[in-house]
Order: structure tokens, then sequence, then C-alpha cells
């Protein structure tokens, strides 16, 4: 039995989530083209969100594998990767983008929209705050002494320098959990606040955004260099 490097695993999990996720947003694009009823087209939309709660199952297990690949986002393409937070989307970015393709709105959902993302934006910057800190006491620990184990330094003060760095990294994954915990609760909230049809719009316009990342990255990549 061959066992993948936990990256490589996780890429390959992801790709063929992403495979699947294509599929389901395409059958909700034509169950919305085609005018189904709502009950139908919420068969549809809440099986694109059970698809939503299987990436951030995935992306669990791999942060607990390797959090420095999910932080550094490698496994998405360069232009997602331009506009990564903390291992993904922003979810105040979400609802701004989304803001924009959800007319008509009643009162009560305008409200709930812009409650969401404050509260949104108030989490991004608590969690944008904390890994500041993070980083900080990483290199205030790192810079503390930079004599290493061979030259003069005490090899016992160099070890433990190393031990509260990594003691500190375990933090890290808390962080990108919690953010993971922030778009997976946008999500749901997004869903529970519109109406089905509005609900399989958002999931739509969602997703074209990702999908013209990807292009655009697609052509940047193959782009003429003279």
């Amino acid at each position: 039995m061959v066992i993948l490097p936990a990256a490589l695993a996780f890429d390959m999990d992801y790709a063929h989530w992403l495979n699947e996720h294509q599929r389901l947003i395409n059958d909700l694009r034509s169950g919305l083209n085609s005018h189904l009823g709502d009950s139908e087209l919420r068969i549809l939309v809440e099986s694109v969100m059970a698809h939503y709660d299987e990436v951030f199952k995935l992306k669990s297990i791999g942060v607990k594998a390797d959090a420095f690949h999910m932080l550094s986002g490698m496994w998405k393409t360069p232009a997602e990767r331009c506009f990564m937070w903390l291992g993904g989307f922003r979810s105040s970015e979400l609802l701004k983008i989304l803001g924009n393709h959800l007319e008509p709105l009643t009162d009560q959902q305008l409200m709930g929209i812009c409650n969401l993302q404050q509260s949104s934006q108030q989490a991004e910057d608590a969690l944008s705050q904390g890994m500041e800190a993070l980083q900080q006491a990483l290199v205030d620990t790192l810079s503390s002494a930079c004599l290493g184990p061979t030259a003069s330094g005490n090899v016992a003060d160099y070890m433990s320098q190393m031990a509260i760095a990594m003691s500190k990294l375990a933090t890290l994954e808390n962080f990108l959990h919690q953010a993971d915990l922030l778009r997976h609760q946008t999500l749901q909230q997004m869903h529970r606040i519109l109406t089905t049809r509005q609900a399989a719009r958002a999931l739509l316009v969602f997703s074209d955004y990702n999908l013209r990342l990807r292009a655009l990255s697609s052509l940047w990549l193959a782009r003429p260099r003279n």
C-alpha cells in the first residue's frame, strides 16, 4: 500500500471535490434556467451545500496534516491565491460579491446580510490580528539568539527556543480552523437568509467568480513572454 504525502493526498482529494462541485453547479444552473419548482430546486441547492460541507472536512484533515500547505494555498491557482486569506476566501468579500446579484431583497434580508457582513469582517479582523501577533512572536523567539547548535551557543538553549517556536506554531492550526469555521458558517447563514432561488443564484455567482479566477490564471500562465 502506497502512502501519499499529506499535501499531495489533499491536492488529489480537492481536485476530485472540485470536479464533483462543477457537476453539481451545472445541474443547479440547468435547474434554475429550466424554471424548476422550489421543491426540486431546493434539492439541488442542498446538494451543493452538502458538498461544501465535504470540502471543509477535507480541509480540517489537511490542516492537521500540513498547516503550512493549507496556509500557502498551493492547491489553488495563482489568481485564487492572490485573493486568499488564511487558506481560503474572505467571508466579507463573498458577501460583497453576492450583494450585487441578489436583488430584490426584503428589508429583513438586507438587514440579515448587512449584519452577517459586519460580524464576518469583525471576526476576520480579529483572526488577522492574531496571525500578526503569532508571526511577531515567532520572529521574537527565533531571533532571540541567532546562534545555531553547532556554533558557540548553548545547545540546550537552542533546543528550548525551537521547542517554544513549535508550541507557538500549534496556534496556526487553530487560526486556520477558525477561518474555515467562519467561511462555513457564513455560507450556512447566507443560505438561511435567502429564498431557495436566491440561494441558487448566490451559489452560481460564487462558483462563476472562482471559475473566472481559475481561467484568469490559465490565461496569465499561457501569456506570450517576449
